[in-house]
């Protein structure tokens, strides 16, 4: 199952069953299933939060993804702040709504095993996340 839940924020104008499908789709394409997903949409201070006291970071970023995987089934909670999509939108030149779903499913890309944080790990996610949004409906 796959919810949305908002801590802190309205909740973005996305079409939840549309969404769902397509991540269906994209994890799917991987090989695998998806279990238990959470999307929980909130706020710069709340995602600082959580970086600092889960991860030991203390900046803000897009998305902090908690896997729990097991075997081919995806599991995990995604916390992704609205604030900085807005604000990485407006850097990169994207709408709002073009880079929420790269961020949504940048956090479903890792929880099928694609990294970013390596040598040239960056450049095959980049590709991955266009792959997965032509496969938006």
């Amino acid at each position: 199952m796959i919810s949305y839940q908002t801590e802190g924020v309205k909740m973005p104008a996305i079409k939840r069953r549309d969404t769902s499908a397509w991540i269906k789709r994209v994890a799917a394409s991987y090989g695998k299933k998806c279990g238990e997903i959470a999307y929980i949409f909130c706020d710069d201070a709340k995602i600082l939060e959580v970086n600092n006291e889960y991860l030991q970071h203390d900046y803000y970023t897009d998305i902090i993804t908690f896997d729990y995987c097991e075997d081919d089934t995806i599991n995990g909670d995604l916390f992704i702040s609205l604030d900085t999509v807005r604000s990485n939108a407006e850097m990169v030149g994207a709408t709002y709504e073009q880079e929420l779903h790269r961020v949504i499913i940048h956090g479903i890309l890792h929880l099928c095993g694609i990294d970013d944080k390596g040598e040239g790990e960056r450049e095959i996610m980049e590709a991955a996340e266009n792959r997965a949004l032509s496969m938006r409906e």
